[in-house]
């Protein structure tokens, strides 16, 4: 690295500090996030969690079910709402906000000793342009807290086994509170991370502190407060408290035995090596420095070596080195980064083995794998690593723009049934019209963007209806599910729209040359989607009436004039 810098003049060198480059990317981050919040309608699920935050605010409505995770999510959506009002953008403000929280938690890593500053500089470069990173913290979901209170349970952690100090302990409580109330899985998390700290603490590379035991009753008290008072909605439920985790067990037990949304268990590589290669390959890369380098399994082998040779009385290579930088005072820090490396890599590979089992298989769980893959990928930085990192980010740039600021539905495995832009086009429609009836179990997101007073002239029957029912009313609008459509209504004309949309693997499947053609999709994200469709029956003589003028801009702001050709 210093050869490639010696490149650089030395008045721009002084200039790029640490801090400098450091608060430069997160500030790229901060933009990636933040910029054209509502570019894209709310996904399928994004727009039922808005809607529950909605009626808990306006109707103090809210229970726990497990299908739709925990509440932190919602009391926080809610209480933005109330803030600044009930729009796309204001609900994906704090998932925006925990995206970018998440690398300024890097800091404390590096003051502490446990990431070196070029490694910390290239991890915040990974998670600020990773495109699973940026789509998922401009998604209104659990996934991106989680991660968030997953981050700060590491900080914490290795700042408390670091320090001793009791309010690491505390910050690690909240870490385990924030991600219990987030989603179901964190108790697999919290295993993992067990596993590793259980054998650290044995084998003598952390000593707990005197207090310790003081400083888990304290722990474990917020933990079960917080978590109490979350889950029984601030008292409302109390019952939640003694059926919920049971409940939760059965649900994500029955969801793993059917298969609900299926995939082989190297579903999750496939994704990172469309997304996230140069980060996939460079913790891979990073794995094997570690285990096969001075302090891990090819020392190791090199010492049982020794051993059999009859040389174990001589100092070890790796001893020698560790006593060298102990006299010259960086001992701790480089030691500090190998354990950090130890557990990231444990962290990793039990992460991707647990989500590789696990049968429901949908892209938001990626994110708990790639955030300790950032971490071995930045292992032991070489000039040639760092220059490969520097110029890999063109790559990751490229699929970010393209999933998260291409306004357009896309043929991409990360969006998992995006609601179609064209559904822009048919809400306009709908809020131009005075009655609308929706003959159709299939209609969401049109609950969240037509809610309270807007919601007044729309019949939800959510099912397919006789065609009498639907013409003793004068609707002006009929939308029905397309498989469960009719084959004409009398007076009415009729279009098709796409609701929701996603990447189909049949148009790949049924080309005849699968390896060239994957090779093609990779390059060029072309091809077929699979879609849910909504036939749009019109009133003939109102057609002209009610159609939506130009620049109509819907319920909340969100532009609803034709985005689809």
């Amino acid at each position: 690295m210093r050869r490639a810098a010696a490149l650089i003049p030395a008045g721009i060198r002084q200039k790029l500090s640490f801090e400098v480059l450091f608060f430069a990317i997160f500030a790229a981050a901060v933009v990636l996030r933040f910029a054209v919040l509502d570019l894209k309608l709310f996904h399928h699920d994004e727009a039922i969690h808005a809607w529950f935050a909605y009626r808990l605010l306006s109707e103090g409505i809210w229970s726990y079910d497990p299908s739709y995770h925990g509440p932190i999510l919602y009391y926080v959506t809610a209480g933005m709402f109330y803030l600044f009002g009930e729009s796309d953008l204001v609900g994906r403000l704090i998932p925006s906000l925990l995206g970018c929280l998440i690398i300024l938690l890097l800091l404390p890593l590096q003051r502490h000793g446990f990431l070196g500053k070029r490694e910390t500089l290239v991890a915040a470069l990974f998670l600020a342009l990773s495109p699973s990173m940026v789509y998922f913290s401009r998604f209104l979901r659990h996934d991106i807290f989680m991660l968030f209170f997953t981050m700060l349970l590491v900080v914490a952690l290795f700042l408390y086994l670091d320090t001793g100090k009791g309010r690491y302990a505390i910050l690690a409580a909240l870490g385990v509170a924030g991600g219990l109330c987030s989603k179901e899985e964190f108790p697999l998390i919290l295993a993992i991370f067990g596993l590793y700290f259980v054998y650290a603490i044995w084998k003598g590379k952390f000593r707990l502190p005197s207090e310790w035991k003081i400083h888990l009753i304290s722990a474990v008290i917020v933990v079960a407060g917080i978590v109490a008072f979350l889950y029984s909605a601030l008292g409302a439920h109390p019952e939640t408290l003694t059926t919920g985790a049971q409940r939760a067990l059965e649900h994500w037990t029955s969801m793993h035995e059917q298969c609900r949304l299926c995939g082989p268990p190297y579903f999750y590589i496939l994704l990172l090596l469309l997304y996230e290669l140069p980060i996939f390959l460079l913790a891979m890369y990073g794995a094997g420095q570690f285990l096969l380098g001075e302090t891990g399994l090819g020392y190791r082998l090199k010492r049982w070596a020794d051993r059999v040779r009859g040389r174990s009385g001589e100092p070890e290579m790796g001893e020698l080195v560790s006593r060298s930088l102990a006299q010259m005072g960086a001992g701790a820090g480089i030691l500090k980064q190998e354990e950090f490396t130890r557990f990231c890599i444990l962290w990793m590979v039990f992460s991707m083995a647990a989500y590789g089992y696990i049968g429901e298989k949908v892209p938001w769980l990626i994110l708990q794998q790639l955030l300790p893959m950032v971490f071995v990928a930045v292992y032991r930085l070489t000039d040639t690593k760092t220059i490969i990192a520097v110029v890999s980010v063109v790559f990751l740039a490229l699929c970010t723009w393209h999933v998260a600021f291409v306004p357009a539905d896309v043929n991409e495995p990360i969006v998992q049934v995006q609601n179609s832009e064209q559904m822009r086009e048919v809400m306009a429609l709908v809020g131009h019209a005075d009655r609308v009836a929706i003959s159709s179990k299939n209609y969401w997101p049109l609950p969240w963007y037509f809610r309270g007073d807007a919601a007044k002239n729309i019949s939800y029957f959510s099912r397919r209806v006789d065609e009498d029912i639907l013409y003793r009313e004068p609707y002006d609008i009929v939308i029905a599910y397309d498989v469960e459509s009719y084959a004409s209504l009398n007076g009415y004309e009729k279009r098709t729209y796409r609701l929701n949309y996603w990447f189909s693997w049949y148009d790949i499947e049924q080309s005849g040359n699968v390896p060239y053609r994957v090779m093609e999709y990779y390059f060029k994200r072309d091809g077929k989607v699979g879609s849910m469709n909504l036939d749009i029956f019109t009133l003939a003589n109102a057609s002209q009436a009610i159609s939506a003028p130009e620049g109509w801009t819907g319920h909340d702001g969100v532009e609803t004039t034709p985005a689809w050709t």
